[in-house]
C-alpha cells in the first residue's frame, strides 16, 4: 500500500498532518520564512480594495515588487505578474533537493499547457504565440509546440500523452470544451498523487487530496447552479467520495452544509452556499476555498526545516499575484469595493 492509499482515511478535523522536518533545508528553510515576512497580508489587500480607483491602487503598490504607473496597459500589467511569478518558481527550484518535488511542482505547468494546447487543437485554432504558455514546465515551450505542429505525442512524458487522449476524447464525447479540462484535471490529480506518494512527502500527498476535494466542490457548486445532469464528472483520490458529492447536487443551498458537517469543509460550503442564496455568485466560496487552502500552507510555519514552508511559500506567492491581478482588474474596471472585499474575505 504506497503513501497515497495509506492517507486514504480521513485523520484530521480541519487541516491533515504535514509531515516531519528535514535539516538539509535548514538554510533554504530561513530564507523562505524571511520572504514569507513580506507577503501581503489582508489589511494590505484590504487597503488596496478600499483605495478610491486604480491611479490610487498603483500608488499604493509603489514601495513593492508590483509597483507600475497608472497608465500601464493590460498587457504590461500580465507581463510584471509573470515576472513575478516565474522568478518565484526559479527560486523555489533552486532551493529544492528532491528531484520528484521539483517534477510535481513543474508539472501543473505542464497540465495548463496542455488545456490551452488542446482546446486550441479541437477547435481548429492556431497554437498561439510561446508567450500563450508557461515557460517552465518539465517539457520546453518551444518542444511542447513542436509536438501539436507535428502532431507526434510518442516524444511526451506518458502523463502527457495520457492528458492529450484524455482531453480529445472528452471533448468529442458532446463537443463541449470544458469537459477537455475536466478530463485533463483527472489525469492531473492521478499523476500528482503518484508522484507525491513517490516523493515520499506526507505534505504534498495531502496536499494534492486537498486540492481535489476543494476543486470537487466547486465543480458540485457549478451543477447545482446550471441544473447539469451529467454526474461523471468529479475527480478521484480525494477525502470527499463521489457519492457525497452527487448527493449534495440535489440538494437545496439551504441544507447544504450540513451534508459536509462532519468534513473539513464545512466552513467552505457554508459561506459559498450562503452567498449563493443572496448574491446568485460564486465570489464567497472561491474565498472559502482559498482561505481553507492558505491555512493549510500557513501551518508548515511549525516546521523548523524542510520542503514543506518552501513549497508553501511559492503557493502562498502565486496566490498573492493571482489576487494583484484581480484586484488591478477590478479597479480599471471600476468594480465596487465590496465585491472585492467578498472575492479577497477581508
Amino acid at each position: 500500500m504506497d503513501l497515497s492509499q495509506r492517507q486514504n482515511i480521513l485523520h484530521f478535523s480541519l487541516y491533515p498532518p504535514i509531515g516531519a522536518e528535514d535539516w538539509q533545508y535548514t538554510f533554504a528553510t530561513a530564507q523562505v520564512r524571511t520572504l514569507s515576512e513580506k507577503l501581503f497580508d489582508m489589511a494590505a489587500f484590504g487597503e488596496l480594495a478600499n483605495s478610491g480607483g486604480f491611479k490610487e491602487t498603483a500608488e499604493l503598490l509603489g514601495g513593492t515588487e508590483y509597483a507600475i504607473s497608472d497608465s500601464i496597459t493590460n498587457e504590461e500589467t500580465e507581463q510584471m505578474l509573470c515576472d513575478r511569478r516565474r522568478e518565484v518558481k526559479k527560486l523555489v527550484n533552486s532551493l529544492l533537493f528532491n528531484e520528484k518535488i521539483i517534477e510535481f511542482l513543474k508539472a501543473r505547468s505542464d497540465f495548463a499547457n496542455m488545456r490551452l494546447a488542446v482546446r486550441r487543437l479541437v477547435l481548429e485554432r492556431p497554437l498561439g504565440n510561446p508567450t500563450d504558455y508557461c515557460d517552465q514546465g518539465n517539457i520546453p515551450v518551444d518542444q511542447f509546440e513542436l509536438v501539436f505542429e507535428q502532431e507526434d505525442y510518442t516524444t511526451l512524458p506518458a502523463y502527457l500523452q495520457e492528458a492529450v487522449e484524455a482531453g480529445v476524447v472528452g471533448y468529442y464525447k458532446n463537443k463541449n470544451v470544458r469537459d477537455i479540462d475536466i478530463a485533463i484535471d483527472k489525469v492531473e490529480a492521478e499523476f500528482q498523487l503518484a508522484n507525491a506518494a513517490e516523493a515520499d512527502s506526507i505534505f504534498l500527498v495531502e496536499l494534492t487530496k486537498m486540492q481535489i476535494d476543494i476543486n470537487n466542490i466547486r465543480t458540485m457548486m457549478r451543477l447545482k447552479f446550471t441544473e447539469a445532469q451529467d454526474r461523471d464528472v468529479f475527480m478521484p483520490g480525494g477525502y470527499i467520495d463521489t457519492a457525497r458529492l452527487n448527493q449534495a447536487v440535489d440538494v437545496g443551498y439551504e441544507g447544504l452544509a450540513q451534508v459536509f458537517g462532519a468534513t473539513a469543509y464545512y466552513s467552505i460550503i457554508e459561506a459559498g452556499a450562503g452567498y449563493m442564496l443572496s448574491n446568485n455568485s460564486f465570489l464567497k466560496l472561491e474565498a472559502a476555498a482559498d482561505q481553507h487552502l492558505l491555512g493549510f500552507l500557513k501551518s508548515t510555519d511549525q516546521i523548523t526545516a524542510g520542503h514543506q514552508p518552501i513549497v508553501a511559500y511559492l503557493l502562498r506567492k502565486e496566490n498573492e499575484i493571482r489576487m494583484i491581478r484581480m484586484v488591478l482588474s477590478c479597479k480599471k474596471s471600476q468594480i465596487e469595493p465590496k465585491v472585492i472585499h467578498d472575492r479577497l474575505a477581508v
